[in-house]
């Protein structure tokens, strides 16, 4: 179950697979990060029109407060797996589990070695 040691086990996670300076750099953090919430959204049936008209929508706003927000990304996270029935806390600590094994670590590295560094 995730708890309040969830958030350094990941830390330490993404040190060991790929470094201190990547696990530090906030825009690749950025990136990562809107890359599985895509794929989050994607995978529940969102379109790409869909993605792109939210997308205008959140960018012609006045940026929010970082900490808020990331408070609302738990909030609205957790209403979508209720909504799709899904253990956030779970499946979160499953995906953990499942990527500190060693090859898939080394999977992790190579796939990332070819994404998008925008």
């Amino acid at each position: 179950m995730m708890d309040d040691a969830f958030q350094p086990r990941v830390h330490d996670w993404v040190v060991t697979c790929f470094g201190e300076e990547i696990a530090m750099d906030a825009a690749e953090r950025n990136r990562r990060f809107l890359e599985e919430a895509l794929e989050l959204v994607q995978s529940l049936g969102m379109t790409q029109a869909s993605v792109h008209e939210l997308v205008d929508y959140v960018f012609s706003r006045p940026r929010g407060d970082a900490a808020q927000e990331a408070g609302g990304v738990m909030v609205t996270l957790a209403s979508l797996c209720a909504t799709h029935g899904m253990d956030m806390a779970g499946e979160a600590d499953k995906e953990l589990t499942r990527i500190e094994v060693p090859d898939v670590i080394a999977k992790i590295r190579t796939k990332h070695a070819g994404k998008p560094k925008v």
